[in-house]
Protein backbone atom coordinates (compact mmCIF):
# COMPACT_ATOMS: atom_id res chain seq x y z
CA UNK A 1 0.00 0.00 0.00
CA UNK A 2 1.32 3.07 -1.22
CA UNK A 3 1.70 6.26 1.39
CA UNK A 4 0.12 9.56 0.39
CA UNK A 5 2.67 11.80 -1.50
CA UNK A 6 4.98 14.31 0.59
CA UNK A 7 3.65 17.50 0.10
CA UNK A 8 5.43 19.91 -2.73
CA UNK A 9 5.17 22.84 -1.06
CA UNK A 10 5.67 23.59 2.82
CA UNK A 11 5.97 27.04 4.44
CA UNK A 12 7.10 27.27 7.60
CA UNK A 13 7.10 30.31 9.94
CA UNK A 14 8.03 32.51 7.30
CA UNK A 15 9.14 36.43 7.48
CA UNK A 16 9.35 38.74 5.47
CA UNK A 17 10.17 42.72 5.89
CA UNK A 18 10.15 45.74 4.21
CA UNK A 19 12.12 48.24 6.04
CA UNK A 20 10.08 48.45 9.60
CA UNK A 21 6.89 47.00 8.01
CA UNK A 22 6.43 43.00 8.60
CA UNK A 23 4.92 42.10 5.29
CA UNK A 24 4.64 38.20 6.34
CA UNK A 25 4.63 37.18 9.78
CA UNK A 26 5.17 33.51 11.28
CA UNK A 27 3.42 32.06 7.76
CA UNK A 28 2.82 28.20 7.67
CA UNK A 29 1.22 26.45 5.13
CA UNK A 30 1.05 22.92 3.37
CA UNK A 31 0.36 21.85 -0.28
CA UNK A 32 0.11 19.00 -1.56
CA UNK A 33 0.53 17.74 -5.26
CA UNK A 34 -2.24 18.44 -7.50
CA UNK A 35 -3.79 20.53 -5.37
CA UNK A 36 -5.51 23.93 -6.06
CA UNK A 37 -4.37 26.63 -3.08
CA UNK A 38 -6.51 29.86 -3.17
CA UNK A 39 -5.61 32.96 -1.11
CA UNK A 40 -7.52 35.55 -0.40
CA UNK A 41 -7.55 38.89 1.71
CA UNK A 42 -7.25 42.87 1.71
CA UNK A 43 -4.53 44.51 0.11
CA UNK A 44 -1.60 44.93 1.83
CA UNK A 45 -2.20 41.32 3.34
CA UNK A 46 1.24 39.51 2.54
CA UNK A 47 -0.71 37.38 -0.35
CA UNK A 48 1.50 38.83 -3.73
CA UNK A 49 4.40 39.13 -1.04
CA UNK A 50 4.17 35.33 -0.39
CA UNK A 51 3.89 34.31 -3.56
CA UNK A 52 6.88 36.46 -4.80
CA UNK A 53 9.17 34.60 -1.60
CA UNK A 54 8.02 31.18 -2.85
CA UNK A 55 9.39 32.26 -6.56
CA UNK A 56 12.49 33.60 -5.15
CA UNK A 57 11.50 37.47 -6.53
CA UNK A 58 11.76 38.36 -3.06
CA UNK A 59 14.03 37.20 0.23
CA UNK A 60 12.92 35.69 2.97
CA UNK A 61 13.96 37.24 6.47
CA UNK A 62 13.34 34.12 8.71
CA UNK A 63 11.57 30.39 8.76
CA UNK A 64 11.90 28.19 5.66
CA UNK A 65 10.47 27.24 2.39
CA UNK A 66 10.94 24.11 0.75
CA UNK A 67 9.64 22.78 -2.62
CA UNK A 68 9.18 19.65 -3.72
CA UNK A 69 11.85 18.33 -0.65
CA UNK A 70 14.22 21.55 -1.34
CA UNK A 71 15.09 23.97 0.39
CA UNK A 72 15.10 27.38 -1.79
CA UNK A 73 17.12 30.13 -1.08
CA UNK A 74 19.65 28.69 0.87
CA UNK A 75 21.80 25.95 1.28
CA UNK A 76 21.97 23.92 4.67
CA UNK A 77 26.42 23.94 5.56
CA UNK A 78 26.50 22.04 9.20
CA UNK A 79 23.82 24.24 11.57
CA UNK A 80 24.33 27.58 9.07
CA UNK A 81 22.49 28.66 6.00
CA UNK A 82 24.00 30.00 3.13
CA UNK A 83 22.48 31.99 0.38
CA UNK A 84 22.37 30.25 -2.78
CA UNK A 85 24.53 32.02 -6.34
CA UNK A 86 22.26 33.45 -8.47
CA UNK A 87 22.43 30.35 -11.10
CA UNK A 88 21.47 28.10 -8.18
CA UNK A 89 18.26 30.06 -7.63
CA UNK A 90 17.65 30.45 -11.22
CA UNK A 91 17.67 26.66 -11.39
CA UNK A 92 15.07 26.77 -8.40
CA UNK A 93 12.76 29.56 -9.74
CA UNK A 94 12.27 26.66 -12.99
CA UNK A 95 9.91 24.39 -10.62
CA UNK A 96 7.48 27.52 -10.28
CA UNK A 97 5.50 29.25 -12.96
CA UNK A 98 3.97 32.81 -11.92
CA UNK A 99 1.87 34.46 -13.94
CA UNK A 100 1.29 38.65 -13.06
CA UNK A 101 -1.28 41.45 -12.38
CA UNK A 102 -0.22 42.96 -15.45
CA UNK A 103 0.68 40.30 -18.06
CA UNK A 104 4.66 40.85 -18.36
CA UNK A 105 4.74 40.39 -22.27
CA UNK A 106 7.33 41.28 -24.45
CA UNK A 107 5.67 44.17 -26.17
CA UNK A 108 8.15 43.49 -29.14
CA UNK A 109 7.53 40.09 -29.61
CA UNK A 110 4.34 37.96 -31.22
CA UNK A 111 2.54 35.59 -28.86
CA UNK A 112 4.30 32.97 -30.37
CA UNK A 113 7.89 34.18 -29.90
CA UNK A 114 6.73 35.36 -26.29
CA UNK A 115 6.28 31.59 -25.40
CA UNK A 116 9.16 30.10 -27.19
CA UNK A 117 11.64 32.49 -25.38
CA UNK A 118 12.18 31.19 -22.31
CA UNK A 119 12.17 27.06 -23.63
CA UNK A 120 14.90 28.36 -26.44
CA UNK A 121 17.35 30.92 -24.46
CA UNK A 122 16.77 29.14 -20.95
CA UNK A 123 16.47 25.50 -20.96
CA UNK A 124 17.97 25.50 -24.70
CA UNK A 125 15.50 23.20 -26.57
CA UNK A 126 15.33 22.87 -30.23
CA UNK A 127 13.26 25.86 -31.71
CA UNK A 128 11.34 23.52 -33.67
CA UNK A 129 10.65 21.77 -30.36
CA UNK A 130 9.51 24.89 -28.57
CA UNK A 131 7.30 26.12 -31.30
CA UNK A 132 5.33 22.64 -31.60
CA UNK A 133 4.80 22.89 -27.99
CA UNK A 134 4.11 26.75 -27.46
CA UNK A 135 1.34 26.08 -30.66
CA UNK A 136 -0.06 23.19 -28.55
CA UNK A 137 -0.02 25.78 -25.60
CA UNK A 138 -2.16 28.60 -27.86
CA UNK A 139 -4.38 25.51 -28.51
CA UNK A 140 -5.08 24.89 -24.87
CA UNK A 141 -5.48 28.80 -24.08
CA UNK A 142 -7.86 29.08 -27.07
CA UNK A 143 -5.68 31.47 -29.36
CA UNK A 144 -4.53 29.70 -31.95
CA UNK A 145 -5.26 32.24 -34.63
CA UNK A 146 -3.22 34.81 -32.37
CA UNK A 147 0.55 33.31 -32.50
CA UNK A 148 1.55 35.98 -34.72
CA UNK A 149 0.00 39.04 -33.37
CA UNK A 150 1.91 41.36 -30.78
CA UNK A 151 0.63 42.33 -27.58
CA UNK A 152 -0.63 45.44 -28.34
CA UNK A 153 -2.82 43.75 -30.92
CA UNK A 154 -4.95 41.80 -28.23
CA UNK A 155 -6.83 42.59 -25.65
CA UNK A 156 -5.73 41.77 -22.11
CA UNK A 157 -7.97 38.39 -21.28
CA UNK A 158 -6.12 37.62 -24.45
CA UNK A 159 -2.62 39.02 -23.63
CA UNK A 160 -3.34 37.05 -20.04
CA UNK A 161 -3.70 33.82 -21.84
CA UNK A 162 -0.82 34.32 -23.50
CA UNK A 163 1.29 34.74 -20.44
CA UNK A 164 -0.43 31.78 -19.29
CA UNK A 165 0.94 30.06 -21.90
CA UNK A 166 4.48 31.35 -21.48
CA UNK A 167 4.59 29.95 -18.35
CA UNK A 168 3.49 26.67 -18.78
CA UNK A 169 6.10 26.22 -21.46
CA UNK A 170 8.73 26.33 -19.33
CA UNK A 171 7.08 22.94 -17.52
CA UNK A 172 7.00 24.09 -13.81
CA UNK A 173 6.06 21.85 -11.64
CA UNK A 174 3.56 24.70 -9.84
CA UNK A 175 1.62 27.67 -11.21
CA UNK A 176 1.87 30.46 -9.32
CA UNK A 177 -1.07 33.20 -9.97
CA UNK A 178 -0.86 36.53 -8.36
CA UNK A 179 -4.59 37.92 -8.88
CA UNK A 180 -5.10 37.35 -12.57
CA UNK A 181 -7.82 39.33 -13.44
CA UNK A 182 -7.44 42.12 -11.62
CA UNK A 183 -6.47 43.88 -14.58
CA UNK A 184 -8.87 42.70 -16.79
CA UNK A 185 -12.30 44.80 -17.74
CA UNK A 186 -14.71 42.41 -16.10
CA UNK A 187 -16.16 40.43 -19.46
CA UNK A 188 -12.91 39.32 -19.71
CA UNK A 189 -12.25 37.98 -16.56
CA UNK A 190 -14.24 34.67 -17.38
CA UNK A 191 -11.95 33.35 -20.23
CA UNK A 192 -8.71 33.63 -17.68
CA UNK A 193 -10.93 31.64 -15.18
CA UNK A 194 -11.85 29.25 -17.93
CA UNK A 195 -8.35 28.26 -18.87
CA UNK A 196 -7.40 28.11 -14.97
CA UNK A 197 -10.64 25.90 -14.34
CA UNK A 198 -8.85 23.18 -17.13
CA UNK A 199 -5.58 23.66 -15.39
CA UNK A 200 -7.06 22.64 -12.49
CA UNK A 201 -8.98 19.81 -14.29
CA UNK A 202 -5.33 18.43 -15.37
CA UNK A 203 -4.02 17.98 -12.07
CA UNK A 204 -1.58 21.06 -12.17
CA UNK A 205 -0.47 22.04 -8.36
CA UNK A 206 -2.25 25.73 -8.55
CA UNK A 207 -1.32 28.60 -6.13
CA UNK A 208 -4.05 31.39 -6.30
CA UNK A 209 -4.14 35.09 -4.85
CA UNK A 210 -7.60 36.03 -6.20
CA UNK A 211 -11.00 38.22 -5.08
CA UNK A 212 -12.44 35.85 -7.31
CA UNK A 213 -14.32 34.29 -4.37
CA UNK A 214 -16.80 31.86 -7.44
CA UNK A 215 -13.56 30.58 -8.64
CA UNK A 216 -12.25 29.93 -5.40
CA UNK A 217 -15.38 27.99 -3.82
CA UNK A 218 -15.77 26.10 -7.28
CA UNK A 219 -11.81 25.22 -7.58
CA UNK A 220 -9.82 25.32 -4.59
CA UNK A 221 -9.53 22.56 -2.33
CA UNK A 222 -8.60 24.37 0.58
CA UNK A 223 -8.93 28.29 1.25
CA UNK A 224 -6.55 30.94 3.42
CA UNK A 225 -7.34 34.16 4.47
CA UNK A 226 -5.02 36.36 5.09
CA UNK A 227 -4.67 40.05 7.35
CA UNK A 228 -2.02 41.80 8.29
CA UNK A 229 0.84 39.59 7.24
CA UNK A 230 -0.73 36.21 8.48
CA UNK A 231 -3.02 33.15 8.40
CA UNK A 232 -5.99 34.45 9.86
CA UNK A 233 -8.57 31.29 8.96
CA UNK A 234 -7.69 28.21 6.81
CA UNK A 235 -10.17 25.64 5.55
CA UNK A 236 -11.85 24.29 2.87
CA UNK A 237 -13.94 26.12 0.37
CA UNK A 238 -17.68 25.43 2.08
CA UNK A 239 -16.14 26.77 5.38
CA UNK A 240 -14.06 29.83 4.85
CA UNK A 241 -16.05 31.08 2.34
CA UNK A 242 -19.45 30.30 3.08
CA UNK A 243 -19.25 29.94 6.98
CA UNK A 244 -16.06 31.59 8.04
CA UNK A 245 -15.70 31.20 11.56
CA UNK A 246 -13.76 34.53 12.51
CA UNK A 247 -14.81 37.72 12.51
CA UNK A 248 -12.30 39.59 10.04
CA UNK A 249 -12.80 36.89 7.53
CA UNK A 250 -16.70 37.11 8.12
CA UNK A 251 -16.26 41.02 7.53
CA UNK A 252 -13.73 41.03 4.30
CA UNK A 253 -16.08 38.62 2.46
CA UNK A 254 -19.17 40.95 3.01
CA UNK A 255 -16.95 43.69 1.92
CA UNK A 256 -16.24 41.40 -1.26
CA UNK A 257 -19.68 40.24 -1.88
CA UNK A 258 -21.21 43.48 -1.73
Amino acid sequence: MTGRPPPIVVAHQVTKRFNSVRALNGVSLSIDPGMVQCIIGPSGSGKSTFLRCLNQIEKIDGGAILIDGELIGYRQVGNALRALSDAEIARQRLATGMVFQRFNLFHHMTALENIIEGPVTVLRRPRREAIAEAMDLLARVGLTDKRDSYPIEMSGGQQQRVAIARALAMRPRIMLFDEPTSALDPELVGEVLAVMRDLARSGMTMIVVTHELGFAREVAQDVVFMDRGEIVEQGPPSQVLLNPQHGRTREFISAVLT
